[in-house]
């Protein structure tokens, strides 16, 4: 029985011993693989960012008192693209529609892009709500949103390529406008959806991701609302129902009233 309880022991040992090897072993393959590769390339280009995204400074400092959370950007990450090109591409025809400029800040500095990327993240993004078995009428594609918005964005890389040698973010604000017109036009060939219609979801998220609420993921500071002088989200306004002369209000993010 001795001999035999010895053994199971020594057996139980040679086996931790082989399971502390494998895991050390994974442990710093897994290092030297977030070190190395997913760390040094994947992970730093998702993580770091892919393009201007300081915050703007509107005029008076004290509207921010008022704001959804001030400088947080925890929500400005990717969760349906995978590449980075296909996210530049996007901040730079969503800047073109609505470019930065005296009235305000532009559509990267709004945080659209990053709208954009959760509304296709999320089920609207799949079509789940929508029937979408053949046949389908003219007009129609068999695309998702978020698949019409991938072809297209590297549609748009393409068409530059074979115009300017370049990617379209790399490009001049003139080139990228040319590009984008023949989009929205319908002149572009393209695959199962017409570039007339990837053309229309992107001016249209677009325009969500800078004037929808904070909550979303775009229109940041709420400083699209301030440009409109849109209150927001009040809940009511009997407090100035009966006053006579105008009353401009701060906005107010739906987060306010938590």
């Amino acid at each position: 029985m001795t001999e035999n309880k010895d053994a199971n022991q020594k057996n139980v040992s040679d086996n931790q011993e082989e399971v502390d090897l494998s895991k050390r072993q994974f442990i710093k393959t897994a290092g030297m693989t977030t070190g190395g590769i997913v760390g040094g390339i994947l992970l730093g280009s998702f993580i770091s960012k892919p393009f201007k995204t300081e915050k703007y400074e509107p005029a008076s400092e004290d509207s921010h008192h008022h704001g959804s959370g001030g400088h947080n950007t925890f929500t400005e990450a990717m969760q349906f693209f995978t590449r980075i090109e296909d996210l530049l591409t996007l901040s730079a025809a969503a800047e073109i529609i609505f470019p930065e400029d005296e009235n305000g800040p532009g559509a990267i500095a709004l945080g659209a892009p990053y709208y954009i990327d959760k509304q296709l993240a999320s089920p609207w993004g799949k079509n789940i709500d929508d029937y979408r078995k053949r046949p389908f009428l003219e007009g129609e594609s068999p695309l998702n949103r978020g698949d019409t918005m991938l072809t297209g964005l590297r549609k748009l890389n393409e068409v530059s390529q074979s115009k300017y040698n370049d990617i379209f973010n790399n490009l001049e604000e003139d080139a990228q406008i040319e590009i984008l017109k023949g989009f929205e036009a319908g002149e572009i060939e393209m695959n199962l959806v017409s570039s007339a219609g990837f053309f229309a979801l992107l001016r249209q998220l677009t325009l969500e991701g800078c004037y929808a609420d904070p909550l979303y993921g775009g229109n940041k500071d709420m400083e699209g609302w301030r440009m409109k002088e849109f209150p927001g989200a009040y809940m009511s306004y009997t407090d100035v129902v009966e006053v006579e002369e105008f009353v401009k209000k701060e906005p107010m993010s739906l987060s306010n009233h938590m």
